[in-house]
């Protein structure tokens, strides 16, 4: 079964967010749509998206913001923005924060569809079982929730692959607890480190056989999930 991409749309005008959301949704993908940069956000932190597709204008906080805060957690996730702003100035700043494309309203809804499937092409590498994550010798299927290596699978929970998924995004860069707890579990209380503690050591068990992988405490501050070119030098 082919995974569902999941696009975080963010639109303030209730008739475009409806068109758009009901197209979008026609063509297969599962949309979060919030009416306000805020809220996104908060989604955002909590849930894990393919594509990010915002409105500029947008109350509590604009689309720029909002992609600068995502942009200082996740460099690979496409932003594409949504607006009626023309000048050239707001389009280049817009690209220069991190966003991918850029769409001017109003807008024909199949190039928006064609702008989205080309950013996708770059970022999700999709099979017949879902999306693939190389990890070293590993290969993570989000759908299956299975780690494979040399053949062999091990099943994870819902939270393993997620947790394993966004240590992939941030790879030989330390996260900080806060921000594992509140992306994964949506709360960083001292009884849910605890419980990411644990998920931590299954991980490690879990990708033991490349000895290349390491997933490094740094001390006070967070987690690094590493990968070296080689070993024993």
């Amino acid at each position: 079964m082919e995974k569902k991409v999941r696009i975080l749309f963010v639109e303030d005008d209730p008739n475009l967010a409806f068109v758009v959301k009901d197209n979008l949704l026609e063509s297969g993908y599962k949309v979060d749509h919030f009416d306000n940069g805020e809220d996104a956000e908060n989604a955002y932190m909590i849930k894990t998206y393919d594509l990010c597709l915002f409105d500029v204008m947008l109350p509590k906080k604009d689309g720029f913001s909002l992609a600068e805060s995502i942009r200082k957690k996740d460099q690979k996730t496409p932003i594409i923005f949504l607006t009626a702003k023309e000048q050239q100035d707001d389009k280049n700043f817009g690209l220069r924060i991190g966003g991918d494309d850029y769409i001017t309203k109003p807008f024909n809804f199949e190039e928006l569809l064609l702008r989205i499937q080309n950013q996708l092409k770059r970022t999700v590498a999709v099979s017949n079982t879902g999306t693939l994550l190389k990890l070293g010798n590993y290969v993570l299927n989000t759908a299956d929730l299975e780690l494979e290596i040399n053949g062999q699978k091990t099943k994870l929970t819902k939270k393993e692959s997620a947790l394993l998924q966004y240590m992939h995004e941030f790879l030989n860069q330390t996260i900080k607890r806060e921000d594992i707890l509140m992306k994964i579990w949506g709360d960083d209380d001292y009884f849910v480190g605890r419980s990411m503690d644990v998920f931590i050591t299954k991980l490690r068990k879990y990708l033991k056989d490349d000895p290349r992988i390491e997933i490094i405490n740094i001390h006070g501050v967070g987690f690094k999930l590493a990968i070296r070119e080689d070993v024993g030098m």
